[in-house]
């Protein structure tokens, strides 16, 4: 399986309202992309996406801004799975603009039952698709 094939890409097309008065992407604005780039993740628990069907709540968000990133050029988002655990997902992130690494990010997400309120075992089968998308950092 190769490297694309484990992870999911999603390119963004950066809007003006995301600079900042130093003229590159605002620190706060990757937060947001990563999120997006998880959906890919969040169906996996969750194919609809149904807000009744809740399962995966966000623990810890890390993110490391390595370079700069523009307006007007498009960056891909990379997401895939780090380690699978108990409950929860630990899922790596790169944002990716011009063939350079701007940024990377990780997210512990935990599988959680909103009516017991608490995490909750990650089903076998979704583990099994997880598995499917694991990739060392750094690769």
């Amino acid at each position: 399986m190769s490297e694309t094939d484990v992870l999911f890409s999603l390119t963004i097309k950066p809007r003006f309202c995301d600079t900042d008065a130093m003229g590159h992407i605002n620190n706060t604005v990757l937060p947001v992309w990563f999120l997006e780039g998880r959906e890919s993740i969040l169906r996996i628990f969750n194919p609809s996406l149904s807000t009744e069907e809740v399962s995966l709540v966000l623990a810890k968000i890390e993110i490391e801004y390595l370079e700069e990133t523009f307006f007007g050029k498009e960056v891909e988002i990379r997401t895939y799975v780090l380690r699978i655990g108990t409950s929860s997902v630990l899922v790596g992130q790169e944002a990716w603009q011009e063939g350079t690494l701007r940024a990377t990010g990780t997210a512990t997400m935990v599988n959680f039952d909103k009516h017991l309120r608490k995490s909750v075992p990650i089903p076998a089968d979704v583990k099994k698709r997880l598995s499917e998308h694991v990739m060392e950092a750094n690769h």
